[in-house]
């Protein structure tokens, strides 16, 4: 287990307390309905939980790295679905923190201290997944605005998003050069959402096409300087990438549990189902590579803290072990529930099928392998 800080523990524990008490109940309910839930929102605005990130000026919290995948592991522990929303913002915060000029940090993180500011981050298009050097939707400057014309895909938070963290090609370069980061509100004319993709798992967190017909863009919304997408976008998806092996290493946690659980309940031949030697190698391997998998998120959020930037591998690693681990064990804890593991009276059948959404989002885990190998033969 890692060492955490009285601060931290504190922080950990009341948002398991709350997520037992207050997402527990409502995440079989969001996860049938396959709808967004404002619930959770008001929820996570009470406690501050959508601004950990924001700086404290701002009446954000402020977090050091280790606390913010604390809190989004917690709360995947019990439903993904809303670990999602916190996820999301934190990722959109993190392209803002590294790229905002002075008016633009006055203007958006004021309007973010303000509370009820949902958040989302726009990369993926129907022809550029993880070949984000293929993508098409161009924004041309035109006066003191960019028209955007294109589309974008499978983004979180389309449709009950505020602000969208938007990803465009920019000029004449190819591949990743020419790229560039725009904020993109709402009410922007041109602007619309398509259509709401009805999802395997995940089911509370809406998904959504972005379309923009000659969308008008103020120029001052453009982060950064133009084609300095690239930039951005390496500085953000290291950190977002442990976003989501924080929220696998949640998903395995809770299923975990619940198996543990279920085993020292479950009676057959006379005896609890956690006495047969068959269940107890299961429920060892479950274990091990959860604590694997959470040493190695935390060692590299730690680097994080300290200073160290240069983590793409290590980020890479976590991501991609902690979701591996994530569909195992979920997958292993159906199969020790029997019969009931696939019913929906239990939550592991809905843990297994977020746990597959952990292993594409944010990179698929076959370029993981690529960005890990590349890094140790360069």
């Amino acid at each position: 287990m890692i060492q955490l800080t009285e601060e931290q523990d504190m922080i950990r524990k009341t948002v398991r307390k709350l997520a037992e008490e207050k997402l527990a109940p409502i995440a079989v309910r969001i996860d049938k309905a396959g709808e967004f839930s404002r619930d959770v929102v008001e929820l996570f605005e009470e406690y501050d939980l959508l601004r950990l990130k924001l700086p404290k000026k701002y009446g954000g919290l402020e977090t050091d790295h280790t606390t913010y995948y604390l809190v989004i592991e917690e709360i995947a522990r019990v439903c993904a679905s809303s670990s999602m929303l916190v996820a999301t913002q934190g990722s959109c915060l993190t392209s803002l923190l590294v790229s905002v000029n002075k008016e633009q940090e006055e203007r958006f993180f004021g309007r973010l201290g303000k509370g009820n500011v949902i958040m989302s981050w726009a990369l993926t298009e129907p022809g550029a997944g993880s070949d984000v050097g293929s993508m098409r939707t161009r924004a041309v400057l035109n006066g003191d605005h960019y028209i955007i014309n294109g589309s974008k895909c499978f983004i979180t938070a389309g449709g009950v998003a505020d602000i969208y963290t938007t990803f465009v090609r920019t000029g004449s370069g190819q591949g990743t050069k020419g790229l560039s980061g725009f904020v993109v509100e709402k009410d922007t004319p041109g602007f619309n959402i398509g259509k709401i993709e009805d999802k395997l798992g995940m089911r509370g967190s809406q998904t959504t096409e972005l379309i923009f017909e000659d969308a008008r863009v103020s120029k001052e919304n453009l982060l950064g300087r133009e084609g300095g997408g690239w930039s951005i976008l390496m500085e953000s998806i290291k950190e977002t990438r442990l976003g989501i092996a924080s929220q696998a290493l949640g998903i395995a946690q809770g299923a975990l549990d619940y198996a543990t659980r279920y085993s020292k309940e479950r009676v057959q031949f006379g005896r609890p189902i956690s006495e047969n030697q068959g269940i107890q190698f299961m429920l060892a391997d479950m274990k091990i590579q959860v604590e694997a998998s959470r040493a190695l998120i935390y060692q590299t959020a730690s680097m994080l803290d300290r200073g160290i930037r240069d983590i793409l591998p290590y980020a890479a690693m976590a991501k991609c072990m902690a979701s591996d681990t994530a569909m195992r064990v979920t997958t292993d804890a159906v199969q020790i529930l029997g019969g009931y593991g696939y019913m929906k009276d239990h939550p592991v059948e809905r843990m297994m099928r977020d746990a597959k959404s952990t292993q594409i989002t944010e990179g698929t885990n076959q370029i993981q392998r690529m960005i890990i190998a590349r890094s140790m033969l360069k």
